[in-house]
């Protein structure tokens, strides 16, 4: 294994994606290693959103209401990803770590919540042994377990960034932010596939295995992660003689010059991109009759145009580019991509649509690395992590308000005696003509933004 690290960091600065991210600093070793607290943030966001949702619907028989309860238990964790930053930010440790202490509690949280998790759901679903047991000691108990994994995946990956620019020199910032989300990307494209097939065909003592084992893998992977990552520094053991408010730092933060114009076009233009999440699969199937395996490798197309997207974005960021024309572009380059899907129809190919998908991803993450890239150079080395939770806290929010509302219009479309005379397609279509209407808002949002730059930059 060790012979293997060390090829891959021999041939990485030719051949590896984001291998430039390396530094004197941050070597690219060491880089690859604190990335891996990614994979396990990938696996569990897998897990919740894809292989559990299918699980808890098909196999244990819950009702697809409390799953989407469920589901969406995380997100209240969501706008807190601001206040976690903040602290991650001003804690006191004897040990002098800021970071550290922080990731190890969202790991405990996220070990927990999955150590509980399969043994809830199974009392959920009633059946098997299960059977006879109170409702209420099933939705409990499962609701404490996603709260718990909810808080771990936000803690975790909002500090962990904060960590990775903390230790990483301020001009390879986006390379190494583009690099972490690349393997979340890549951690959730393989777990999604390996998931699947540990748990076909399904049984209980599965669901026990495969959730068990991730909660053991998500614990080591961030250990070694951590591991001699953060140097302790003996002003960070010191108590403050006035503790710091978060409502000052907030206010201090906000009141910058666009701060709050930049956290309303992150949340516009994630809008835009997010509510297709929900809808992209059931279009295939219902519309353009794809087959499931099909629609099921959409997803790996959507994350392998957002990989293209961070990678090219790191690339030209790296080299000075300005973000916020960046994430103009990104939502710029939706727009076609999301014509295309509307351009596809049972009659044309199906062609059309996967390059729509793919191009939608593409996007997304040009859109995404430059809103984040532009919030990590607004606030000062001292506010890193609140920043990162800020957008962090608006990206989370907005994704979730985006995916329920698409199913939401959807259904509710759907339900219009009238609409079913153009076609079971109607109702997708008037969402992803939406989403097209919210890019194009962002964008005409982002506009002040880049004159105002261009003026500063003329000064």
């Amino acid at each position: 294994m060790s012979r293997f690290v060390q090829q891959l960091v021999r041939v990485g600065p030719r051949f590896l994606p984001f291998a430039d991210a390396a530094s004197d600093e941050l070597p690219l070793r060491k880089l690859l290693r604190l990335s891996l607290f990614q994979v396990a943030v990938g696996m569990a966001i897998v897990l919740l959103v894809g292989t559990l949702n299918r699980v808890m619907i098909v196999e244990l028989k819950v009702p697809a209401s409390v799953v989407g309860i469920m589901i969406s238990l995380p997100l209240l964790f969501a706008p807190f990803r601001a206040l976690i930053g903040f602290k991650s930010d001003t804690h006191v440790s004897a040990l002098g770590w800021r970071r550290v202490p922080w990731i190890y509690r969202g790991t405990l949280a996220l070990w927990g919540g999955f150590a509980i998790m399969p043994f809830a759901l199974i009392v959920l679903g009633g059946q098997g042994y299960a059977e006879g047991q109170p409702l209420w000691l099933g939705v409990s108990s499962a609701a404490l377990a996603f709260l718990m994994v909810g808080g771990g995946v936000h803690t975790i990956q909002t500090v962990g960034l904060a960590l990775a620019t903390d230790l990483a020199p301020r001009e390879d910032q986006p390379k190494v932010v583009g690099l972490m989300y690349v393997v979340l990307l890549v951690s959730m494209i393989f777990s999604s596939i390996g998931f699947g097939w540990l748990l076909d065909p399904y049984y209980d003592a599965q669901l026990i295995k495969v959730i068990s084992g991730v909660a053991v893998a998500v614990f080591f992977l961030n250990m070694i992660a951590l591991w001699k990552m953060e140097p302790r520094n003996r002003a960070y053991t010191i108590k403050p003689e006035k503790e710091p408010e978060f409502s000052d730092h907030w206010r201090e933060f906000i009141s910058r010059e666009n701060a709050l114009h930049g956290l309303i076009v992150i949340a516009l233009g994630t809008l835009g991109f997010g509510m297709a999440d929900v809808i992209l699969e059931p279009y295939g199937g219902q519309v353009l009759s794809m087959t499931v395996a099909e629609t099921t490798r959409l997803t790996a197309t959507f994350a392998g145009g957002g990989l293209v997207g961070f990678w090219l974005a790191s690339w030209v960021l790296g080299r000075g580019f300005d973000p916020l024309r960046m994430a103009f572009l990104g939502a710029a380059a939706g727009l076609p991509g999301f014509f295309a899907i509307m351009g596809a129809t049972g009659m044309t190919s199906t062609w059309i649509f996967i390059l729509g998908t793919l191009t939608v991803g593409f996007g997304g993450g040009l859109f995404s690395h430059g809103t984040l890239t532009a919030t990590m150079r607004l606030a000062p080395k001292e506010q890193v992590g609140l920043a990162l939770g800020a957008w962090g806290a608006v990206q989370a929010t907005a994704a979730g308000i985006g995916i329920a509302s698409a199913g939401i219009i959807r259904d509710l479309l759907q339900a219009l005696p009238d609409l079913g005379a153009y076609g079971p397609g109607a109702p997708y279509l008037a969402v992803f003509a939406l989403e097209a209407a919210f890019l194009l808002v962002t964008m005409i949002v982002i506009l002040p933004l880049l004159r105002s730059a261009l003026a500063a930059r003329r000064l």
